[in-house]
């Protein structure tokens, strides 16, 4: 269970002196401990999609700080960033997204960029949260303009 292995690596970073893993640490564990107590319920869905959002947060965060020219506050963003990737279930490649994404395609009979909501639902409930929306989103449009 991821809890109990982010407990452990907690643990770790405390006897490692290592605030910046631990600073991550603790924040992948009080999205854990906000989802135990949330009405929706605590499964490996909502928790893969609170770890993405939380990655998306600092990934966004990072690059508003590049754009401010502070590397110095956009740095532990993107550390903390990966030390949370690292949690999330393994990502799908492009090629494997494409693959699903065609055969949504055929499956809803889209064929023109207005049809992209359709396939767009359709394919996020497919990869659940093993691809990126944005990439979902963008292969999605690029096919769909053929």
């Amino acid at each position: 269970m991821l809890e109990e292995k982010i407990n452990s690596d907690i643990k770790t970073a405390m006897l490692a002196r290592d605030a910046k893993k631990l600073d991550a640490l603790r924040a992948v564990k009080s999205v854990i401990l906000l989802l135990k107590t949330s009405p929706e319920g605590y499964n490996d869905i909502s928790e893969t999609k609170a770890l993405q959002k939380e990655v998306k947060k600092r990934k966004e965060s990072a690059e508003l700080y590049k754009s401010q020219n502070r590397l110095d506050l956009a740095e532990p963003e993107l550390f903390q960033a990966g030390i949370i990737e690292s949690y999330l279930p393994g990502q799908m490649g492009e090629v494997e997204l494409s693959g699903i994404i065609s055969k949504v395609i055929s499956e809803t009979g889209a064929n023109s960029p207005s049809d992209m909501g359709k396939v767009m639902g359709a394919a996020i409930k497919q990869v659940a949260g093993k691809a990126d929306g944005k990439m979902i989103s963008d292969l999605v449009k690029k096919m769909l303009s053929k």
